[in-house]
Order: C-alpha cells, then structure tokens, then sequence
C-alpha cells in the first residue's frame, strides 16, 4: 500500500516556532518530525509516500525531494486552499492510485509498527482506525471498538471511549462521489460507522500528538534520553 502523509496543517498551536516554519519540519533530535515519521513508513513496506501540503509547503518539498534518499518516492499534492482532511485525500486520490491507502497525521510521535497494517476491501469496511489511550488533552476520547472489531461514535460509552491515533487505513470508496472542496473525514468515517462499516484495533505502544511547543520539548526529552541508552538507534 502506499500512504499519505497529511501536512497541511496552519501549525497555530505551534507558534511561534511555526511563524516562519511548517509544523512538520520541527526537528526531534536531528531529524524533522515528518522525516522521522517517513522512515517509520518505509521500515513498514509502504510503497510510496503522497504529501498533502499549504502553509509554507514548498519548504516541505525543498528538504524531501523525490524520496529516493529515504528510500521511497515522494509525491506532493499542493493544496490552494485548505482542504481539511477529506478534501485533501480527495484531491490526492489520482497519486495515491491505491484502491486503499495508509493514512498518518505528519504531527503525531510513535514507535507504531506499519507493517502490522492491513487493506480493506471498500466493502465490508471502508477504514480501519488505530486507537489509543486517552491523553490528557482528550480526556474523553473519539470513538470506542465494540467486541466485533467495529468502531462506533457511541456517546452513551464515554467510559469505553479511546482517541483516535490519526492512523488509519482507508479505502476510496469512503470519498466516493465527493467533489474537491474543504470537507473532514469525521462525517464520513461517522456515516460508515452507522453501518459497521470501520474496524479499528488498539495499540499501546509509543504515541504522542505534538501539537504544543510543550509537547515538543517533551518528546525531544524522550528521544535523547533514548538515544543516550541506545546510541546505535541513531546510526
């Protein structure tokens, strides 16, 4: 499968450290956070990488180039306006070429295992969702997995409720017959979902949303006490 990486956030959170820089270009340790997160995929199998990208995107594409120093290819979807996060799957879709396709927030830290990650067949479920536990910042988290393997948006199950890791596996027909215009995934994950038609799986592993400048600073902690145990890990 190949994925998209959604870049093409303002980074408001982040400032002032976005002011004059995309938020997937802030660095944990030596590397960039959509470059850590382009290894992470390619370790995984995928087998070409489409960025979505607005706010000073063609920084994003001067550090990437093509791909091929990270061992994959890189393609760009440059959007004109935001298209939020449907409407940039939207328009990606002809370089995406997938029937199905992974899908990963450029802003989120893991030690996620893409290769663990399965197609679907635009059927029986049109997207599979990796939840995890809820973060201070969530506290009552997006959406539950009853005991079948299906995602639901269930308000009545605050208790059950687990937060959405902004990994996915998605298939086209969910955009089916949808034009290019700024629109959210969440209607139409919560439509399919009236219909069991998402899976969704659990992992507690590593995951972080660097959405704050605090944030940041608190995985940069995390790796570089990481690397000073694991010196090899950087190599």
């Amino acid at each position: 499968m190949r994925a998209m990486i959604l870049a093409a956030g303002l980074g408001k959170r982040m400032q002032p450290l976005t002011a004059d820089l995309p938020k997937p270009l802030l660095k944990v340790g030596d590397k960039t956070l959509i470059e850590h997160q382009i290894e992470r995929l390619v370790a995984g199998g995928v087998t070409g990488i489409v960025i979505n990208h607005f706010y000073l995107g063609g920084m994003i594409e001067e550090l990437l180039g093509n791909g091929a120093q990270y061992g994959t290819s890189i393609s760009y979807s440059k959007e004109p306006i935001r298209l939020e996060t449907a409407g940039g799957i939207i328009k990606a879709l002809p370089k995406l070429k997938d029937d199905c396709f992974v899908v990963v927030n450029a802003d989120i830290w893991t030690d996620f295992n893409f290769a663990s990650l399965e197609p679907v067949d635009g059927i029986d479920r049109l997207a599979h969702l990796v939840l995890v536990e809820n973060a201070d910042h969530n506290p009552h988290g997006d959406f539950y997995i009853d005991d079948n393997g299906r995602v639901h948006e269930d308000h009545s199950a605050r208790d059950q409720r687990l937060t959405f890791s902004g990994i996915s596996v998605m298939h086209k027909n969910l955009f089916r017959d949808y034009p290019i215009q700024p629109r959210s995934t969440v209607p139409l994950l919560q439509e399919a979902m009236l219909v069991d038609q998402v899976s969704g799986a659990v992992y507690e592993g590593l995951w972080m949303d660097i959405g704050t400048p605090e944030r940041l600073k608190e995985i940069n902690a995390l790796y570089d006490t990481s690397i000073r145990a694991n010196p090899e890990a950087s190599e």
